[in-house]
């Protein structure tokens, strides 16, 4: 991997991949927790309204074209801490998705018409998370989760704040975080002259340091914490049960993700094999974690008969403890599964572009290249002792059931 700065403070990073495929991904250092509480979802508002037109390419129709004739694909998303654009084309069009992304992302028409057009399209994006029980549970969870810090509001935001959102609004949040020392963009593939190019169409303007964001601390959790909703429409019970645990520079974090290899990897983790292949109380049975620069949490998720929610959340937390005991071969195949599955997960020259600014974003993308080798180090012991030390503590549970 390759690293520059550009002199307006914009980062490169290119990974060589002789593939077929050639990825482009930009990340803007703002997601939903850099938000105001009167601006309370715009930053996912901003997502969507760089597609709706730039200077050069009118509309929405045009843009997705200009990827979409080439056989490629693009798309966007936002978290609580960025968002991202990113798009993949045969590696002979590399100038065309570099072009259409950098064009969005620099040149937006943010008009008022599409403005108040998208917010429908939002409302409707922020129905079908509260509609569906399998979304909305992680909404309730990390609102249990977190009393100050920001990541307690869901990134889509209110109706009430996008409601209320103009198109000067946007271009106020525009003007105020989309710069390119405010970003940083990877490319993934075989692409000659790479920094030349994307220094053509990002370089120039001043200089702009990033913003580091600062958020409030948390208070020591000290006692188990619970987010509960009842709806005549749903007949199973949907419940996500987990702990704080660290953020991703953390040592600990690693080993975080091997013990994930044991609870919760596919149909052999323990959770799954507990909890649906012996005691048959669930058709789904999965796991969560985040690694963000300064939280990160674990959790269980599950839909059930409302019967067995008891039942269920204790074999959650017995599988918690039953680490304590966990062996050498638990741990060693545990590693070779995270291994494999990230080995397998970035032939996808997006999905590596994804990968190297996430960890750019964490800190340093070079910590993405020492990753399993951290991994192969994790001992029994400390898969034993990070068990005890995050999973004894208060956990956090939300849960929807039928009325």
């Amino acid at each position: 991997m390759k690293k520059w700065v550009l002199p307006n403070g914009m980062k490169v990073l290119y990974e060589h991949r002789d593939t077929p495929s050639v990825a482009v991904q930009v990340l803007v250092n703002i997601g939903s927790d850099g938000e105001k509480d009167s601006q309370r979802g715009i930053a996912h508002f901003m997502e969507h309204m760089v597609f709706e037109g730039t200077k050069k390419r009118e509309n929405a129709k045009i843009i997705t074209n200009e990827i979409e004739r080439v056989g490629g694909i693009s798309n966007a998303y936002t978290t609580n801490a960025r968002t991202c654009y990113h798009a993949k084309v045969p590696a002979k069009y590399f100038d065309v998705a570099l072009d259409v992304t950098a064009d969005m992302l620099r040149d937006p028409l943010l008009r008022e018409s599409d403005t108040q057009r998208q917010k429908h399209i939002l409302f409707k994006e922020i129905d079908l998370v509260t509609d569906e029980p399998r979304y909305h549970q992680w909404i309730l969870f990390q609102k249990a989760m977190f009393l100050k810090h920001p990541s307690r509001y869901p990134t889509y935001g209110t109706r009430e704040a996008v409601q209320k959102v103009k198109a000067d609004d946007l271009k106020k949040f525009f003007d105020e975080y989309y710069y390119p020392g405010n970003m940083m963009i990877a490319v993934c593939g075989n692409v000659p002259n790479v920094l030349k190019k994307v220094a053509k169409v990002f370089g120039g303007g001043l200089r702009r340091q990033p913003i580091h964001w600062k958020h409030p601390t948390e208070p020591v959790q000290k006692s188990n914490r619970f987010k509960k909703e009842r709806r005549k429409s749903v007949a199973s019970t949907y419940i996500a049960l987990g702990h704080r645990t660290v953020p991703r520079m953390h040592p600990d974090s690693v080993v975080i993700d091997v013990i994930d290899g044991i609870l919760g990897r596919g149909q052999s983790g323990w959770m799954f094999d507990e909890i649906r292949n012996k005691a048959g109380l669930a058709y789904e049975v999965g796991t969560e974690k985040a690694s963000e620069s300064d939280y990160g949490f674990y959790a269980t998720h599950l839909s059930i008969d409302r019967k067995n929610a008891k039942k269920s959340m204790s074999l959650i937390l017995e599988q918690l403890k039953k680490l304590q005991h966990v062996s050498e071969h638990d741990v060693a195949e545990a590693k070779t599964y995270v291994e494999g599955n990230l080995l397998l997960d970035l032939e996808d020259t997006q999905r590596m572009a994804d990968e190297l600014l996430y960890w750019e974003h964490m800190g340093d993308a070079n910590e993405f290249y020492k990753y399993l080798h951290k991994i192969n180090k994790v001992t029994i012991a400390d898969v034993r002792r990070v068990a005890r030390h995050y999973f004894a503590k208060p956990h956090v549970l939300a849960m929807i059931e039928g009325k």
